[in-house]
């Protein structure tokens, strides 16, 4: 699949899309802007359900929306708001000392540079990503296992891993793009383009698709 069929699929896509719930951390950025709640939010969301990471999201900013706040809870206090969200101990902890780092070297103020996203704990390139698109508008591709797995079954890169295909698509995707592929294609991949057996009979751009590694579909 070359950039201008990739294109049309995703302009297809976007329309298309307004059928679709979007992500949860989208939605909440959307609402707030705030660059806090989405890292906070994000940490959460991993290997945990939409509805579970929307719930307990709302619980936790309820008590606490900023890092000044949030430190002042116990661990404790944490584990039980986002309860019962996978690995809910341990994001305790990493949303604590998180927010204890914000505070210390960044004057209460999530970094707006993927850099200084790295250094903190627990975070990967794609909340960093999610981070800078969502929470400061600024254009970065977060690549998830939804937005890795569609655009290599799609046909237009063929990568190993999430961070391959962040950088293939970084130089294939024009920049005004980038941030929108994630919201587009998670909604997508949690609707018709699923991981096994996807509905290829529901899907507005199957025309377009190499189906490459799809063995079985509805």
């Amino acid at each position: 699949m070359n950039k201008d069929i990739f294109l049309k699929v995703i302009k297809i896509l976007e329309k298309e899309y307004k059928n679709w719930d979007a992500p949860v951390v989208a939605n909440l950025a959307q609402e707030t802007k705030d660059p806090y709640k989405v890292l906070i939010s994000t940490i959460i969301s991993l290997r945990t359900k939409d509805e579970i990471t929307g719930k307990v999201s709302k619980k936790l900013f309820e008590k606490a929306d900023n890092p000044y706040d949030m430190v002042k809870l116990s661990q404790k206090e944490i584990e039980e708001l986002i309860y019962p969200a996978g690995f809910y101990k341990n994001k305790a902890k990493t949303i604590k000392e998180i927010s204890q780092k914000i505070i210390d070297e960044y004057g209460g103020k999530v970094p707006d540079d993927i850099e200084e996203l790295l250094k903190l704990k627990g975070v990967g390139r794609k909340t960093a990503n999610l981070v800078l698109s969502k929470g400061y508008n600024k254009p970065a591709i977060c690549v998830d296992t939804h937005v890795h797995r569609i655009v290599n079954r799609l046909g237009f890169v063929k990568t190993k891993t999430p961070e391959e295909t962040e950088f293939e698509l970084m130089k294939k995707v024009p920049k005004e793009y980038w941030s929108k592929l994630n919201e587009i294609l998670v909604a997508f991949g949690q609707t018709i383009c699923k991981p096994i057996s996807p509905l290829c009979s529901k899907c507005p751009v199957e025309n377009y698709c190499e189906k490459i590694g799809v063995e079985k579909s509805r």
